[in-house]
């Protein structure tokens, strides 16, 4: 009976632990629809809750490793349980990136305020939205130990890939068209490189989540 109420208790701590991820991945869902309401708006007070809005990452990131910590110290896990644990760190550090990634977005977007709006503008929220979807499948992924929404996931990447190459490729005939707009142009592209960093590290957390339910380290992004 001791045995069994330690293991309850180890059990509901990883299902708080899972939860703290997911709240932190949410926040940077979160991140992603404001900072392309920033852009299409040209609303700074939505910039400023974008930045203000990784701190709360950031935060999530240090407890959350603290509390791995604590486990790995106090409960001395093993197998699957280990797994989980070395993975959620590993999992924490890419949504804090993915979180820096989308401050840097915002950063463009304030550059970009007040200023006309170039043709393919609206490529870059379309890209977010991909982003986005990838992150929401990731975090199910993550709720529901559902294997086959990584599949999704990956082939969404496969779609932002092709997006980042299709915005440069407009970009260098927007400046080959109107020199003056360059640097729009290329503040523009800086927000989709950085978006299509976004989407790397949501494939590195799939990956990792497949570890956790497999125990296989696949790279999934090629």
């Amino acid at each position: 009976m001791i045995n069994e109420g330690i293991r309850a208790t180890f059990d509901q701590e990883l299902k708080e632990l899972s939860d703290q991820v997911m709240a932190m991945g949410i926040t940077v869902m979160e991140m992603i629809k404001k900072s392309m309401n920033a852009f299409n708006k040209s609303d700074e007070k939505l910039a400023q809750e974008v930045i203000k809005l990784d701190d709360r990452v950031d935060k999530y990131n240090q407890d959350i490793e603290t509390k791995c910590v604590q486990l790995l110290a106090t409960q001395q896990p093993m197998a699957k349980d280990l797994r989980i644990i070395a993975s959620t760190m590993r999992i924490i550090s890419d949504i804090e990136r993915m979180g820096d990634y989308m401050v840097d977005v915002t950063k463009f977007a304030r550059r970009l305020m007040g200023k006309p709006k170039l043709a393919s503008a609206g490529d870059v929220p379309k890209m977010a939205e991909l982003v986005e979807k990838m992150l929401q499948e990731t975090l199910d992924a993550i709720s529901k130990k559902d294997l086959e929404l990584i599949t999704k996931v990956v082939e969404d990447d496969e779609n932002v890939d092709a997006a980042l190459r299709n915005m440069f490729d407009t970009a260098m005939l927007e400046i080959e068209k109107r020199p003056l707009s360059a640097r729009e142009a290329i503040y523009q592209l800086f927000m989709a490189r950085y978006l299509e960093r976004v989407a790397d590290h949501i494939t590195n957390v799939c990956e990792r989540v497949y570890y956790m339910e497999t125990g296989e380290l696949k790279e999934l992004h090629v």
